[in-house]
């Protein structure tokens, strides 16, 4: 059984910042792409970035040069930090990690979800 926790999210002003944390915990023999993603009520899930183990980096356009994605595979953790935030940013953060139990097979696991929201 594997488990994303994530934590950080909050209520900050425009133009603040957070850091948003996934640590993946249970039975992880290699954890390959991981990803933050958000959500708005009645949208689709959306792309806000990802990292490789290499690592190699992906930004959705709207929070490139704000946002950065990295990861310490010591830990099995990956981190958001946001910068500059805006109230369009406001939305659920999901982490998903692509995780093998053993040498082979790998699936996506998906964290329960952070509210940010970026408010005055």
């Amino acid at each position: 059984q594997v488990q994303l926790a994530e934590s950080g999210g909050g209520l900050v002003q425009p133009g603040g910042s957070l850091r948003l944390s996934c640590a993946a915990s249970g039975n992880i023999f290699l954890i390959y792409d991981m990803g933050w993603y958000r959500q708005t009520p009645g949208k689709q899930r959306e792309l806000v970035a990802t990292i490789t183990r290499a690592p190699t980096t992906n930004y959705a356009d709207s929070v490139k040069g704000r946002f950065t994605i990295s990861r310490d595979n010591a830990k099995n953790t990956v981190y958001l930090q946001m910068n500059s935030l805006k109230p369009e940013d406001t939305a659920v953060y999901y982490c998903n990690a692509d995780i093998s139990a053993s040498v082979g097979l790998s699936r996506v696991y998906w964290g329960q979800g952070t509210q940010v929201t970026v408010s005055s």
